[in-house]
């Protein structure tokens, strides 16, 4: 059965119209383990669809190495030493070069910065991550961000005189919700999973990014990001705001970057698949005459992949610390994909990968790649599912590089249709690039009280803006 998947991609934006319509313009920082980002997006307030200005990309094992009397206090994935000072410089920069690339200014134009990471496997708790944020916030004031550009509005004077006919905030305040979706630290405050804020900004900007295929990605639904790392969340159909009932965490993109260090292509230990990535895919013919090969190594490829609810007591799984006592007082089912103990297994993998490359070509290996990551959304939903958090409803949205490249997004409907997940396949799962610079927009927005109730992004699916029942809950 062939599916034709839904791939949200933003257009544009000309600098003309940034200046003379509504539009929110919010700079993404995003030092992952791989690539480290600043994306631009404008919120055009009108219609409220989000669109892309520019981005900038770099390799995050390019930042200057730790100097002398310099604390290192984090290494990404593949052991790039990192401290505070060089974070910041390279957020810096970063933000710096990407403004200057859309002819902006930074001070003027620049109304929201949301700054995030998913640089978890260097730290030992999910609390040292928020180190990792201050010093990115550091970078962003380096690079001139106002602090109050950081940060909610106390009141309606702390908003740009243009954008105060489009916020709703003398009627409701924020109140930690990000699209109608509260946190899962509940009361208790303690992080379950080092790289939560990835989880909520993918979910939000996935959100986002449905609205362009008309997909209604709203509660309840599930957000599977595959960076490096793997983050998303399993969201409740709850009114007016649903509650994070499951998150994920663990490998993801780290997986295909293992079978390829195993070609000698890359570096052994600091290369990815971003860098060999072939941008073509194999003809029809060839992959028919390939694939049962295919189907066998990624199936022992798949016998080094644990994909499980997280066992009680483990605080770190995937390489992503994590508190599985914390998330078990609140009632979140932590999902986790491992190879090996917390990647023990991964040099199996560049084995594996080592011999496809020998015995066959980089096509063939990226379409193992292929296999492989779909097979994993399949066991990550099916784990869910079993454990009762799928509803009859629940969409399923997937951002990130090891999850919507390839032939991965067409692979994944078929093994989801296999689940029995929704029988309009097509019409409930959805694949968004950029979901992290998405869902920051989407938090700037949420933090300035800029919905835009005519095209929701909070509420059940199929059902109506919540204003109006979040205006009667705050005033209780």
């Amino acid at each position: 059965m062939g599916f034709k998947p839904r791939i949200a991609e933003s257009p544009s934006v000309r600098l003309i119209d940034l200046k003379s319509k509504p539009y929110f313009i919010v700079a993404s920082v995003e030092v992952g383990n791989t690539t480290t980002k600043c994306i631009l997006t404008a919120t055009n307030l009108e219609d409220g669809k989000t669109r892309l200005v520019t981005k900038t990309v770099s390799m995050t094992r390019d930042v200057r190495p730790p100097k002398p009397g310099e604390e290192i206090f984090g290494r990404t994935l593949n052991g790039v030493e990192l401290t505070r000072q060089s974070v910041a410089e390279l957020v810096r920069d970063t933000l710096i070069g990407a403004v200057k690339q859309a002819n902006l200014d930074i001070k003027e134009d620049i109304h929201f910065v949301v700054r995030s990471t998913g640089v978890v496997a260097g730290f030992d708790t999910p609390d040292e991550v928020g180190e990792f944020i201050k010093a990115l916030a550091d970078g962003c004031l380096m690079a001139g961000v106002p602090p109050n550009r950081m940060t909610p509005p106390m009141g309606m004077g702390n908003v740009p005189e243009k954008f105060r006919k489009h916020t709703k905030l003398e009627q409701v305040v924020f109140d930690g919700a990000v699209a109608s979706v509260t946190p899962p630290t509940g009361a208790t405050g303690v992080e379950i999973v080092a790289n939560e804020m990835e989880g909520e900004l993918a979910t939000a900007g996935i959100k986002e990014g449905a609205k362009w295929v008309d997909v209604d990605f709203r509660n309840p639904c599930i957000s599977i990001d595959f960076g490096t790392t793997l983050d998303g969340r399993v969201i409740s159909p709850d009114l007016p705001y649903a509650k994070t009932i499951g998150n994920f965490c663990g490998f993801a993109g780290a997986i295909p970057d293992a079978i390829i260090k195993g070609t000698g292509l890359v570096d052994s230990k600091k290369g990815t698949a971003l860098d060999v990535a072939d941008k073509t895919s194999m003809d029809a013919l060839t992959l028919k005459l390939k694939g049962k090969a295919i189907k066998e190594y990624a199936e022992r490829i798949h016998e080094y992949i644990q994909i499980e609810r997280v066992p009680k007591g483990r605080k770190r799984y995937g390489s992503v610390p994590v508190n599985s006592e914390a998330a078990d007082a609140i009632g979140v089912v932590l999902i986790g994909c491992d190879v090996g103990n917390n990647g023990t297994d991964m040099d199996k993998l560049s084995e594996i990968g080592a011999e496809i490359y020998k015995k066959h070509n980089l096509k063939v290996l990226f379409a193992v790649i292929d296999e492989v990551m779909a097979k994993v959304v399949q066991r990550l939903v099916k784990v869910a599912k079993d454990e009762g958090l799928v509803y009859e409803d629940t969409a399923i949205g997937i951002t990130g590089r090891a999850g919507i490249t390839g032939n991965k997004p067409r692979l994944v409907l078929k093994y989801l249709h296999e689940l029995g997940i929704n029988h309009n396949i097509e019409e409930n799962v959805v694949f968004v690039d950029d979901g992290l610079a998405r869902g920051a927009a989407v938090m700037a927005r949420c933090m300035n009280s800029m919905g835009t109730p005519f095209n929701p992004l909070g509420g059940h699916r199929g059902g109506k803006c919540i204003l109006s029942q979040r205006i009667k809950m705050q005033k209780k």
